[in-house]
């Protein structure tokens, strides 16, 4: 089965996907793409379950391929008066084009627009998914002493 066949999915994310999360959130070289700093398992089970699941309106799905593997992640949140997207996929599923067609998936369900994303400036392979998908660069913005691109989609 080539990449083009892979059955990419969306659904609700379940606990148990907790724990693939944590692992490619602490993947040494998914944070340094990313510029994040991994948070210790009770803290990033903690976020999860009250910011994240918790969070009245976030749109929040479970990546899956292939009858179920779990793949990563798809969040929509309110920050202010903006509507921001992020995600996070496990480097197994990298550069197969799962992310983007999870993305197209997740986009077809969460119409709020703009929607913004704002992926680390060297992180080039996340900028690409994401302009791919349509959305446009509108400049820059910090977090903390590191530069981000600020996309939209309108």
């Amino acid at each position: 089965m080539s990449d083009d066949d892979l059955d990419v999915r969306l659904r609700d994310v379940v606990e148990a996907d907790l724990e693939f999360f944590l692992a490619y959130e602490h993947d040494p070289e998914a944070a340094r793409r990313a510029r994040f700093t991994p948070r210790p398992r009770d803290a990033f089970l903690r976020h999860w379950k009250t910011n994240v699941l918790g969070g009245e309106t976030n749109f929040v799905q479970t990546v899956t391929v292939d009858g179920g593997a779990v793949a990563g992640n798809i969040v929509a949140w309110w920050e202010d008066d903006r509507r921001f997207l992020g995600y996070w996929l496990g480097r197994p599923y990298w550069g197969r084009g799962i992310g983007g067609r999870a993305l197209r998936l997740f986009l077809e369900q969460e119409t709020n627009r703009p929607l913004y994303a704002d992926p680390f400036v060297g992180n080039t392979g996340s900028v690409r998914l994401l302009e791919k998908a349509g959305f446009q660069r509108t400049g820059t913005i910090r977090h903390g002493e590191d530069e981000h691109i600020l996309l939209v989609l309108g």
